[in-house]
């Protein structure tokens, strides 16, 4: 017999299985041959039937067929309405089910349901009325937006409760090895049969592993000096190793750089389970959902194929309701445009924008404020100095962040920076605006720049003021240089309209939050935009609006994101944390920037790695 050495001798512990009254959607995909008769949207004569047996409405029929029935679906809900204090229902009589293996995304405006979807499914929220319930037998995995950690653990014993019942199989193994006898052969050998089936002897390679791909801490560092974005990949480390037979992902993509996200699309692609995700992250939803669920005005509305596919079935659900707001219509065909053009095609319009840099300025000038867009003003015609880097060194304690780095941003430029957390970053916008000094080097900023800096922070705001209070100030009109604009209607641009205007910011989501604080701090008229991870939570008609208005932006902007979508469509630089205390300053966008890193370090560069610096001494 084979004993195993566990590096976490002594410890213990069992997560209990999920049991949920919540529910929701999902149909795998299938060919025309399976599919048959079923209509997957309202259901066919046959699939209406089927429904009908199900609420009691028509006779079962064959015991098999209802036996069979029950074991396809791994979740169901049945007439499931939610309400809010207040009286919206945000969920309202929702009929769903799906299949073991679908991978969903959900969509819809900040505030449509989304994480209270996640919640009622993960069986945290109970106060609703209607029925879900989950296939017997099965998990149920839930990474909310902001997990909770043992703070009494170390980052590995967190991590380690995803395994814990396997954990126990070899613990239990080992403790027969040490203490052999004829009485537990055959219990050790039962052992080992279920530890090859599962590849346990694996185990901690397989921790190890996963804890690198999501660039988890070090083992032993203490839960309690974390950051919110550690926090989460340790939980969603954790989570994927349990695995789960239903995983319940809200945002999973935030504060992960771009190839900590790429290893995850891959894992999720083969994921045996069901997977329901909240994101904002666009490829991330083409790359691995094969069904969107819209969440609209209290109704769940699923459509079949990945985010590109939604798009368009979306704008011909807009046209045949014959719905007056054009300007969604419009900023859904723009991004149609935009997929459907060729990489070289995406990259001239990114060049383009540099050289036609006094057709920007014009433009704004004379766009009309009647359109339900997003606008960014300017007070100030950039002039042909903006930034400028001159072999610039900073450090953090021992640590090299930047090491000799040298750019010119030019008028109209839109730069990403992109690089794992704790890179220097956000560093780098401190060192901008004068918050920190650089360790050797020079930053230059053009006499004609005005900074505007919109961070991750949403502490600022007054959570006991409205929505139209904390934009406008309080004021009905908000001036942009020589120009006007009503402040209700630049909150309704912001996708506040109505009585949303009203509603106090302490009960707003965190999409919604980040919609007041980027309409509080673009209406400043800066020049220059600074914007630390603009698109967590927004929904993905906010998200289009500020990709229109970015590219219509008559200033430069230099932006930290992970979202390679937005990176792709708007940027025209990338300044990227590449490791080693080497930033890579490169013209064009995230794709062109990805093939020319594959070209310059080879394809295992875009693998997630941990990062490593140099040592700075003074």
């Amino acid at each position: 017999m084979r004993p195993y050495r566990n590096r976490n001798a002594g410890w213990r512990g069992r997560r209990r299985p999920c049991r949920l009254t919540g529910a929701l959607l999902g149909r795998r995909k299938q060919s025309n041959a399976q599919r048959g008769s079923q209509d997957l949207w309202r259901g066919s004569m046959a699939s209406r039937h089927r429904k009908a047996i199900r609420d009691g409405r028509a006779p079962a029929g064959p015991i098999n067929e209802d036996i069979r029935m029950a074991r396809e679906f791994i979740y169901h809900m049945k007439g499931l309405t939610k309400t809010y204090t207040g009286g919206k229902k945000v969920l309202e009589n929702v009929n769903l089910s799906f299949y073991p293996d679908a991978k969903i995304g959900v969509l819809g405006i900040n505030g449509s349901g989304k994480s209270t979807l996640l919640k009622i499914m993960a069986g945290i929220d109970t106060e609703y009325t209607g029925d879900g319930w989950v296939a017997q037998g099965a998990r149920v995995g839930y990474l909310p937006q902001e997990p909770q950690l043992d703070p009494n653990k170390s980052v590995r014993e967190n991590v380690m409760e995803g395994v814990a019942e396997k954990q126990a199989l070899l613990d239990r193994y080992n403790e027969l090895a040490m203490n052999y006898s004829e009485e537990t052969a055959d219990e050790m050998t039962a052992l080992q049969d279920k530890i090859e089936a599962q590849n346990l002897w694996e185990l901690d390679s397989k921790v190890d592993q996963a804890m690198e791909a999501l660039g988890c801490p070090s083992d032993e560092q203490p839960v309690a000096t974390l950051s919110g974005g550690e926090r989460r990949r340790i939980a969603l480390c954790r989570l994927l190793l349990w695995e789960p037979e239903l995983l319940l992902l809200d945002e999973p993509t935030n504060h992960l750089d771009a190839e900590t996200v790429n290893w995850l699309e891959g894992h999720l692609k083969t994921y045996p389970g069901a997977i329901l995700i909240v994101t904002h992250d666009r490829y991330f939803l083409d790359n691995v959902t094969g069904w969107i669920l819209e969440l609209d005005r209290g109704r769940g509305i699923p459509y079949e194929g990945n985010y590109s596919a939604w798009l368009v079935q979306k704008q011909k659900r807009l046209e045949q309701e014959g719905r007056e707001d054009m300007a969604r219509q419009r900023a859904i065909a723009r991004e149609q445009e935009w997929i459907a053009a060729s990489p070289k095609a995406r990259q001239s319009k990114s060049k383009a924008r540099i050289t036609r840099y006094d057709e920007l300025v014009a433009k704004q000038n004379n766009k009309v404020d009647a359109s339900a867009q997003i606008v960014i003003p300017i007070d100030e015609r950039l002039g042909n100095n903006v930034i400028e880097f001159q072999h610039l060194n900073k450090a953090f304690g021992d640590r090299l962040l930047i090491e000799d780095l040298s750019f010119k941003l030019p008028p109209g430029g839109i730069v990403g920076v992109i690089g794992p957390n704790g890179a220097g970053k956000t560093t780098l916008f401190k060192m901008i605006t004068g918050l920190e000094k650089p360790d050797g080097g020079e930053i230059s900023i053009g006499e004609t720049v005005k900074l505007g800096y919109v961070d991750q922070s949403r502490d600022a705001l007054d959570p006991n003021a409205t929505v139209w209070q904390e934009v406008s100030g309080g004021n009905d009109i908000i001036y942009f240089n020589k120009r006007e604009i009503n402040s209700r209607a630049y909150c309704a641009a912001f996708a506040f309209k109505g009585g949303d205007q009203q509603k106090k910011v302490g009960t707003l989501s965190g999409g919604e939050r980040n919609r007041v604080h980027l309409a509080r701090t673009l209406k400043g008229g800066a020049n220059v935009l600074l914007l630390d991870e603009p698109t967590n939570d927004l929904d993905m008609e906010t998200l289009r609006a500020l990709e229109d208005a970015l590219e219509d932006y008559a200033g430069c902007a230099v932006i930290i994101s992970h979202d390679r979508w937005f990176l792709n469509r708007i940027a025209t630089h990338i300044l990227a944390f590449e490791g080693d205390s080497h930033v890579e300053w490169f013209e064009g966008n995230f794709s062109d920037y990805e093939e020319d890193k594959k070209r310059r370090l080879g394809s295992d560069s875009i693998i997630p790695k941990k990062l490593k610096y140099k040592k700075f001494s003074r």
